[in-house]
């Protein structure tokens, strides 16, 4: 790096807050490895490590807990890594209005945290929430299997601020519910990937924390038979927040009770609320899946639940590649067992979850076993991708290694849209220096 951009930015941050060499090894991504990280405290920090990067044409990665900085290919150069941890503090809360205005690099577990002792929450439940961060959550869109009630960040971001390439500040939304007036500027930056601007602060919804809730697992002999108790389940009177469909090797990895004989699936379904509501959900459940072939329904540990979002990864000790599809979620039965098939004609292991209410599926595929070859895991995947295609949805290689990465693009093809995404990313990001590689549609 040149050093001229270097004393800038101990300058701009403070020289304890400005990593290199050694330290640096916690954020190689993909073998990459950047040529510093810089932690800034404030806006105006931020402001300055994005000027002082645009000027030099060095590019700047946004950090959070680091939770999906493996999505999107490799950076096509080393560049800074901009560390949003200082970041880290509830500005605002309004519980009246339900309410509450965070800086980016707050992590959800603190958040919801704070809000316990409040009896209010924020109704998204992802992965590894002591180290996700809110403005990593916002940038990836993640969300894991209460959204099925609750829906996606893009139902609670209300007001957002964020810098942008060339070192401005744009504010959009407010701070409360009912603020409509103007564009909707949050929803542009969710699921940017950091490629738009670096998210610092942001208000967002709350509800109330549910009396109860609690998860059944529902097992299933067969894949068919568990997708067609989906659709009863969808067509009834419960109001599930969750429905998760599992493969075998999934269920696997939920544990106890169901690790010792797991089903060829296994539904699970979350319900929260009152008590008595929950309670008369739960029994109600089994006379809604008994036509369809449940055997029983058995209550999940607040352990497994943890693990629903992530059972699919969990279930292969060494994988070769995850891809995400999303589909109508009258499909999900039909592309798990097509991508489990697929896979087994090339000798692999396939591990498969879907939050099957909406659509959104995880697919594993486990490593060959001559690690130098990749041919198998690229074909697996480009047909996992076309049974995307022809459902009518679409597939994104969320994780692999480089040498799969080099064969299967890591976003899907975006047509149209693409050329009006690209459009906006060069109106905000001129000097196209916000995570390179990372913006959909690039190789």
């Amino acid at each position: 790096m040149d050093a001229v951009l270097l004393d800038k930015l101990r300058a701009s941050v403070g020289p304890a807050h400005v990593l290199s060499g050694v330290d640096l090894s916690p954020y190689v991504v993909d073998g990459r490895t950047p040529e510093a990280a810089v932690f800034p405290e404030s806006i105006d920090e931020i402001r300055a490590v994005v000027a002082g990067a645009a000027e030099a044409r060095v590019p700047v990665m946004a950090w959070g807990g680091g939770t999906a900085v493996a999505v999107g290919s490799p950076p096509r150069e080393p560049g800074i890594v901009l560390g949003l941890a200082r970041l880290n503090r509830l500005l605002e809360h309004e519980p009246g209005d339900l309410t509450v205005t965070v800086q980016a690099g707050m992590t959800v577990s603190a958040l919801q945290t704070a809000l316990c002792d409040h009896g209010q929450w924020l109704s998204l439940d992802p992965p590894d929430a002591e180290r996700a961060t809110l403005g990593g959550i916002i940038a990836a869109n993640a969300s894991e299997p209460r959204r099925h009630l609750y829906g996606t960040a893009r139902d609670l971001l209300i007001g957002v601020t964020v810098v942008i390439g060339d070192a401005d500040v744009v504010r959009g939304g407010g701070k409360v519910v009912k603020n409509v007036a103007g564009y909707d500027l949050p929803k542009l930056f969710i699921g940017s990937q950091g490629t738009l601007g670096v998210i610092v602060e942001m208000t967002l919804k709350l509800r109330p924390l549910p009396e109860a809730e609690r998860f059944l697992a529902v097992p299933f002999e067969c894949l068919k038979d568990a997708a067609a108790a989906v659709r009863g389940l969808m067509m009834s009177d419960l109001m599930p927040n969750a429905i998760e469909l599992l493969d075998t090797e999934a269920s696997r990895a939920l544990g106890a009770p169901l690790a010792p004989l797991p089903a060829p699936a296994t539904l699970v379904v979350g319900f929260d609320g009152l008590r008595e509501q929950v309670d008369w959900q739960c029994a109600e459940l089994l006379r809604v899946t008994t036509p369809f072939g449940a055997r029983a329904a058995q209550p999940l540990s607040p352990e497994a639940c943890a693990r629903l979002g992530t059972a699919a990864r969990d279930a292969l000790t060494e994988s070769a590649a995850v891809m995400r599809i999303s589909t109508v979620p009258t499909q999900v039965g039909e592309i798990m067992g097509q991508g489990a098939e697929v896979a087994r004609a090339r000798g692999l292991t396939a591990a498969w979850s879907a939050h099957a209410g909406t659509g959104v599926l995880t697919g594993v595929l486990s490593r060959p076993r001559d690690r130098g070859e990749a041919a198998a895991v690229v074909a697996v995947l480009t047909e996992w991708r076309a049974a995307a295609r022809a459902s009518g949805g679409y597939a994104t290689l969320e994780w692999a290694p480089l040498a799969v990465k080099s064969q299967v693009p890591v976003w899907d093809d975006l047509g149209a849209a693409g050329r009006l995404m690209r459009r906006i990313k060069e109106r905000l990001d001129p000097h196209d220096i916000l995570n390179p590689g990372r913006f959909v549609g690039e190789t």
